[in-house]
């Protein structure tokens, strides 16, 4: 397998860590779309929201808990984005599950 995230998690390609522990890594995106753009991944490789299942979903819960605290971290009190892709017609670009935290600025309202 050739992920570029699962060569992040295993430290063989340099990344700008803002979280870490025994399951879940988080880092800045090298390509960022807002004053504040990071990716949180399950170190586990999923392949994207179609592949939670039964065994893996307690990743999802855990990730979902450690985004406030990032976001608070950062400095997002005034609100922020999750976004997770799935799919080439999602936008996936990576095929290692990930949720982008976006903030820092009033962002465009895409849907509604």
């Amino acid at each position: 397998m050739d992920c570029v995230f699962c060569g992040i998690i295993d430290g063989n390609i340099p990344s700008d860590k803002v979280y870490e522990d025994e399951e879940v890594l988080a880092f800045r995106d090298i390509n960022p779309e807002a004053p504040v753009h990071i990716l949180v991944v399950p170190k586990t490789h999923v392949n994207s929201c179609n592949c939670i299942n039964e065994v893996n979903s307690y990743l999802i819960s855990k990730i979902f808990e450690i985004i406030p605290v990032i976001a608070k971290k950062e400095g997002l009190t005034n609100g922020y984005r999750v976004i997770t892709n799935v799919g080439e017609d999602g936008g996936q670009s990576v095929e290692h599950l990930h949720f982008h935290i976006l903030g820092g600025k009033k962002l465009p309202v895409h849907f509604g």
